[in-house]
């Protein structure tokens, strides 16, 4: 049992200014493994207040990148000690796999904060510029106090995406940790505090949805961060809209798999397993769509029929788990409707179904789609767990088409034994990743999404970007 009774504010553990309190519990025993405070408008405020001093008057903002980026790299280096605890604690709380968590869920976030570390060595907060009328400065400075709101499903993953860039930036940051999965938020706070980050630089408040609307909303907030449901990220876009405060959203996916016909299945169903099932289906970037000609369709179906099966369900804290519980009662719940609602429109259970594998823990079992048509619901809606459609096309122009014509635009990937060929289809999808025979978010590349699935980009030097303001000085003489 993981108790925590303080809130992480200022650079202190202070005592929240409510008495409730958020449960974690594991998906896989449903027992109770931790307990921290549930926050409070109030705690907003004062997090908000000590993020404000921090970057009005303390000294982050004034350093330079590259001391900043020191500051990074000795946390990096703190992170690289505690990232077997990370990994393990990651699934206690939201059940992901642990070799997923020790391939992703907390070698990823290390990996953001070593690479921000190495590009902030060497920034340069201003650029000389000739311009037309005479020179010109331009200069980098931190956009201000962020509001990090961050998910339960890779959360440590999604909170680099913004911590590691926004300290760069010389922002003060108040991290709004999902309840369902606050536990890794508090070790990162102590990893913070023996790294040396300036009292008020980072804050963290555990809170549900109207603490975190207050949050987003608050006057003293200069730039929020968001990843989470399209919904959510509608709502938080208007808050943002309306009191032009800047904002980056990371949204929903309905990522396609387009199979060609010289694919070889043997070997694309093995990455393949990883691209569509990773961390138990729960990722926004899942390739949940799996397009095949109907030339092999029938072959691709049993191909990943084979490649769904041969994935271990189970405990995840057993490394030969493939497929672990869902993070909570309710999304097991929201899963087993889609696979209704798919079984209802007319697609074919291959593998899978409404039988559940264990009485205990949130598991479903892990469901292929056949004879799916891209205009049903289990297919253009967002399901979040291991249930894949695999769709028919009738030529690579309308496979294109498909995968096309969807609200959203993530991630995608093309299985080809053409590489070239594979990079020219790529250049015709509407997404703002893809992989040709892989799928992998590149640290130093861009991330983010097209359409529904969000605004702006996070990681490389475009994430740094999003948490700069842009000073142009012109001068005469």
């Amino acid at each position: 049992m993981r108790q925590h009774d303080k809130l992480f504010i200022g650079g202190e553990w202070v005592t929240p200014a409510g008495t409730g309190t958020i449960d974690v519990i594991n998906p896989h025993t449903e027992e109770v493994v931790g307990r921290v405070p549930d926050g409070t408008t109030e705690d907003v405020d004062r997090a908000v207040a000590a993020a404000r001093e921090a970057f009005d008057h303390g000294p982050w903002p004034r350093m330079t990148f590259a001391e900043r980026a020191a500051v990074l790299g000795r946390l990096a280096e703190i992170y690289a000690e505690r990232q077997g605890e990370m990994a393990a604690l990651i699934t206690e709380e939201m059940g992901s796999p642990i070799t997923f968590s020790n391939l992703a869920q907390a070698p990823q976030p290390l990996g953001m904060l070593n690479y921000y570390a190495q590009y902030g060595a060497t920034f340069e907060q201003e650029d000389q510029r000739p311009g037309v009328f005479g020179p010109v400065t331009v200069r980098r400075e931190p956009v201000g106090v962020v509001a990090a709101v961050v998910p339960w499903n890779v959360p440590q993953f999604v909170t680099m995406t913004k911590v590691a860039p926004a300290l760069l930036a010389g922002c003060a940051i108040v991290l709004k940790p999902a309840p369902e999965t606050p536990l890794d938020a508090y070790l990162l706070a102590e990893m913070v505090r023996e790294a040396g980050v300036p009292a008020g630089v980072l804050n963290i408040v555990p809170a549900g949805r109207e603490v975190s609307e207050h949050l987003v909303s608050h006057p003293g907030v200069d730039k929020v961060a968001f990843t989470g449901s399209t919904a959510a990220g509608r709502r938080i876009a208007s808050i943002c809209g309306e009191q032009l405060k800047r904002v980056s959203l990371e949204l929903g996916g309905k990522s396609a798999a387009i199979v060609l016909d010289d694919a070889d299945l043997t070997s694309s169903m093995g990455m393949l397993a990883i691209a569509s099932l990773m961390n138990n289906g729960q990722a926004c970037v899942a390739q949940t769509r799996i397009l095949a000609s109907r030339n092999r369709y029938d072959e691709v179906v049993d191909a990943v029929a084979n490649m769904v099966n041969s994935q271990p369900v189970g405990d995840p804290a057993d490394p030969a788990t493939g497929i672990g519980p869902l993070v909570a009662k309710r999304q097991q719940e929201r899963v087993e409707g889609y696979i209704k609602i798919g079984m209802d429109e007319g697609a074919k259970v291959v593998v899978g179904g409404l039988d559940r594998p264990y009485d205990r823990g949130w598991y479903v079992a892990p469901t292929v789609f056949a004879n799916v048509t891209n205009e049903m619901r289990v297919a253009r809606e967002e399901i979040f767990g291991p249930v894949l459609a695999v769709i028919p096309y009738d030529d690579e122009a309308d496979a294109v088409r498909i995968a096309n014509d969807s609200d959203y635009g993530l991630a995608g990937t093309v299985w080809t034994a053409d590489t070239e060929h594979g990079m020219e289809v790529a250049r015709q999808v509407r997404t703002g990743t893809y992989g040709v025979n892989c799928y992998m978010i590149e640290t130093a590349a861009p991330f983010g999404g097209y359409k529904a699935s969000g605004l702006g980009r996070e990681l490389g030097p475009e994430g740094l970007g999003s948490y700069l303001e842009y000073k142009t000085i012109a001068r005469l003489g």
